[in-house]
C-alpha cells in the first residue's frame, strides 16, 4: 500500500475535531472536519459519527473509496459496499484536547481487506497508538470492557465522592489515591494490586464500613454489596481470566 498522505473526517464533534487536528499535526492532508451530510473528495474517509449513523453517512459516498468508522462496538457492516476499515482510539477525548491526546494509546482496529486493516493500522501509527486487530464479533466485549475501565470507573469515583463530603473529605485528597490505584492495576495486575480490609480478611471493618454507608448514603448500598462480593472474589483468586478467553495482543 503506498503511503497514506491525506484522508477526509467527517463529523465535527469532540473526536472528529481532535483527529483532525492529531493527523495535520502528524503531517497528513486533511479535509475537514466536515458535516455529516457533506461529500468529500478524498480517497481515504473516516467516519466520526454516531453509531446510528454511520450507514446512512457511508450510504453517501461514492464506490472506490477506503471508508472507516471511529465506533468501538460495531463492526464492518454498516459500511457495506466500500473497502471498510475501523479505528477506535481506546481513549477519552474531552473537548479542546491537544493534537497528542491519542499519543500511547490503545487503538482497536480492523479491515475487510488486507488493504484496508493496513490503512487502519498506518492511522494509529500517525498518531503514536497501538493499534490491536478487534474482529466484529468481540468488538461488544472490548467496547463493554472500555466503558468498565473508564465510565464505570467515573461513576465508582462519584460514589466514593458523595460519601467523602460526609466526612468533610474533599474529591482532591481521594485523587492521589485513585491515581496510585490505577498505576499499581496497570503494572501488577488486579490480584498484586488489591489493598484494603477485604484483601487483609478483615470483615468487621467492612461490616463497618457498610454501616456507614447504610446510614449516609444508603443508595450507594447495593453498589458497595456488589463490589464488595466482587472484591471478596478477586482476593480469592477467583477472578482470572475464563478458559477460553482471548489472551491480550
Amino acid at each position: 500500500m503506498r503511503e497514506l498522505d491525506s484522508i477526509a473526517i467527517v463529523g465535527a464533534g469532540r473526536l472528529g475535531t481532535a483527529l483532525t487536528a492529531a493527523l495535520r499535526a502528524a503531517g497528513l492532508s486533511v479535509e475537514g472536519p466536515l458535516g455529516r451530510g457533506a461529500v468529500p473528495h478524498a480517497e481515504v474517509v473516516l467516519l466520526c459519527v454516531p453509531d446510528g449513523e454511520i450507514a446512512a453517512a457511508a450510504a453517501r459516498l461514492g464506490p472506490g473509496r477506503l471508508v472507516g468508522h471511529c465506533s468501538g462496538a460495531s463492526g464492518l457492516e454498516p459500511l457495506a459496499g466500500h473497502e471498510a476499515f475501523a479505528l477506535h482510539p481506546l481513549m477519552t477525548v474531552p473537548a479542546g484536547a491537544p493534537p497528542q491526546v491519542f499519543a500511547g494509546a490503545g487503538c482497536a482496529v480492523d479491515g475487510a481487506t488486507e488493504r484496508a486493516l493496513e490503512t487502519a493500522g498506518a492511522l494509529a501509527a500517525r498518531l503514536d497508538m497501538r493499534a490491536t486487530r478487534v474482529a466484529a464479533e468481540d468488538r461488544a466485549a472490548y467496547h463493554a470492557a472500555a466503558s468498565i475501565a473508564s465510565n464505570f470507573l467515573v461513576t465508582l469515583e462519584a460514589a466514593a465522592e458523595r460519601l467523602a463530603a460526609t466526612a468533610g473529605v474533599e474529591r482532591a485528597l481521594l485523587a492521589p489515591l485513585v491515581r496510585a490505584a490505577v498505576e499499581n492495576w496497570a503494572r501488577l495486575g488486579a490480584e498484586r494490586a488489591l489493598t484494603g480490609p477485604i484483601a487483609r480478611g478483615d470483615e468487621a471493618t467492612v461490616a463497618r464500613q457498610r454501616e456507614a454507608v447504610l446510614e449516609r448514603t444508603p443508595e450507594l448500598a447495593p453498589l458497595f454489596d456488589a463490589l464488595a462480593d466482587a472484591t471478596r472474589a478477586l482476593a480469592a483468586g477467583e477472578a482470572a481470566r475464563p478458559a477460553g478467553a482471548k489472551a491480550a495482543a
